[in-house]
């Protein structure tokens, strides 16, 4: 894996969002700077005021490189595949392409959203919803998207989500399969996403990423 110095990421071990770039990265074979931004401690130090002053939203990740500085992980993994085109993360064909997009911003836009810190985080403190309500919470809205996904997935030829290799499909697929998983999810009821996953850990990129294999785990 070749150092690239002067890309910096900043992210946190559990974020599925920074999951999702980590595997970019290992595939690309680039290895960044890492910078470790707390989502708990110290209050979350995604809100201090440097933090804040490279990423307004205040989350994570957030990608550093030749004077700039992106957030929003689909940014930042197709920024990396515009730069380090080997090997390609989409398609060659344009309706390729626009079906691993559909994937992707189906787990990014819709599955995710609903369940991440900030938004369990909502519905404990101001909304009062108890630990049990906010657990169904989260495996509803994953199993109603997983539910989807293996209907959409389910007709695939190829090893993962579009063909035999793996694609910005897959990276955000796996993290969001790890989050039903931390939420207690069955997921028997998935076979094309299991066999999915099954395939992907068994390259290097995928097991590397993991959040239990970052130096900053706890």
């Amino acid at each position: 894996m070749s150092a690239a110095p002067d890309i910096t990421l900043y992210g946190y071990f559990r974020s599925s969002a920074a999951f999702r770039v980590r595997i970019a990265l290992n595939l690309k074979a680039i290895k960044p700077t890492l910078h470790f931004v707390h989502l708990l401690k110290d209050g979350g130090q995604q809100h201090a005021a440097d933090y804040q002053a490279l990423n307004p939203q205040q989350l994570i990740p957030t990608l550093a490189h030749d004077g700039h500085t992106i957030g929003q992980s689909l940014a930042i993994i197709e920024y990396l595949d515009e730069i380090a085109p080997q090997p390609p993360l989409l398609p060659s064909d344009a309706a390729g392409r626009a079906r691993v997009r559909q994937i992707a911003l189906a787990i990014a836009c819709d599955i995710h959203p609903l369940n991440n810190l900030r938004v369990l985080k909502y519905l404990k403190s101001e909304l009062a919803v108890e630990d049990a309500a906010r657990t169904a919470w989260q495996q509803h809205w994953i199993a109603e998207g997983f539910a989807a996904l293996e209907a959409i997935l389910s007709g695939s030829v190829g090893t993962f989500c579009h063909g035999d290799a793996p694609t910005l499909a897959d990276i955000c697929l796996i993290p969001q399969m790890a989050n039903g998983r931390r939420a207690g999810l069955d997921l028997s009821s998935y076979p094309t996403l299991l066999r999915i996953e099954e395939a992907a850990y068994r390259l290097k990129a995928f097991t590397d990423a993991r959040p239990e294999n970052q130096p900053d785990a706890e």
